[in-house]
């Protein structure tokens, strides 16, 4: 193969900057949330599971939860079904959690299937089976402006079995593992995909939380994407949901975002997979893509804090 000196030029350089970046996170461990409607697209899903495959192969752990709420939403009304919504989450009835069940073991293996192309060693995992996410019904809650709301078969989280998890890492392979739980006598239960991977975050110590979706990150104004928020700490997420600044999906974000540092992971990442080469240009790049959240500003690097005032 021919290369012209400007495009070996540029190959040679970028493999420098990113270096040290792999020296730094080798072994470390990332968890990687993406929504899912990444995975109604298998082109742009491909694109994303390449970028994947390449962390993993410069020794970076990789573990990849995935929701399904598209797909359940396009299935449900399909078959007449409506789809309710309070504060970002779904309420799931007897006919919705059968719904989410059947479409979740789909689009894990849709996800697997796509690693099985790429040569990449991926365990396809069902957080209801085998009490790998053990969860208990949530109790009705009282939401402001609504009132009492039961959200009927979903889930609070009760143990998830992160040694299992731990176990196929440290064996090469990558979990890719769907959010849905089931309670101790096996009733399956709908639940966040974004709460499932701040929880698996903390217990795996890993040093990233990644949350793959489809906005470019978090915006100080959701009508406005040149309003994208580079970097952000705790206090300062804190003060947007009390101003009313995030909103519907973001909400369960913020609140997984909150949850993971508050567990001990250093830094979470909000990043748009619509953007080319999102991920690779958020691990690799000082300046990134989306949004780093860090508990609190001190805990940026100086070019980071440079950059962020």
């Amino acid at each position: 193969m021919t290369m012209n000196t400007d495009n070996r030029d540029a190959v040679v350089a970028a493999l420098k900057y990113a270096a040290p970046y792999i020296r730094m996170y080798k072994r470390k461990t990332f968890v990687i949330k993406a929504g899912g409607e990444l995975f109604i697209n298998p082109a742009k899903a491909r694109a994303f599971i390449e970028q994947v495959a390449i962390l993993h192969q410069v020794g970076i752990r990789i573990v990849l939860i995935h929701g399904a709420g598209p797909q359940s939403t396009q299935r449900a009304s399909e078959s007449g079904m409506e789809t309710r919504m309070v504060n970002g989450r779904r309420v799931t009835d007897a006919d919705m959690i059968k719904v989410s069940e059947a479409v979740s073991r789909e689009v894990n293996l849709t996800i697997t299937s796509h690693c099985t192309e790429l040569d990449l060693p991926a365990v396809g995992l069902i957080g209801a089976d085998n009490s790998l996410v053990v969860a208990s019904k949530r109790s009705e809650v009282e939401v402001d402006g609504i009132g009492l709301v039961d959200y009927g078969f979903v889930g609070d989280i009760e143990k998830i079995d992160s040694a299992a998890i731990q176990s196929t890492l440290e064996q090469g392979q990558l979990p890719v593992i769907s959010a849905l739980s089931a309670d101790e006598n096996g009733v399956a239960l709908n639940i966040n995909a974004d709460t499932v991977a701040a929880a698996l975050a903390a217990k795996l110590n890993a040093e990233k939380l990644i949350l793959a979706t489809g906005a470019l990150g978090i915006l100080e104004d959701v009508h406005d994407s040149g309003s994208l928020v580079s970097y952000l700490d705790l206090a300062g997420l804190k003060r947007m949901k009390v101003s009313g600044a995030l909103a519907d999906g973001m909400l369960p974000k913020a609140q997984a975002i909150e949850d993971a540092i508050s567990g001990g992971v250093p830094r979470v990442h909000v990043i748009s997979f619509a953007v080319s080469d999102s991920l690779l240009l958020e691990i690799f790049t000082n300046e990134g893509t989306g949004t780093l959240i860090v508990k609190s500003i001190e805990a940026l690097t100086e070019a980071e804090q440079a950059t962020a005032q």
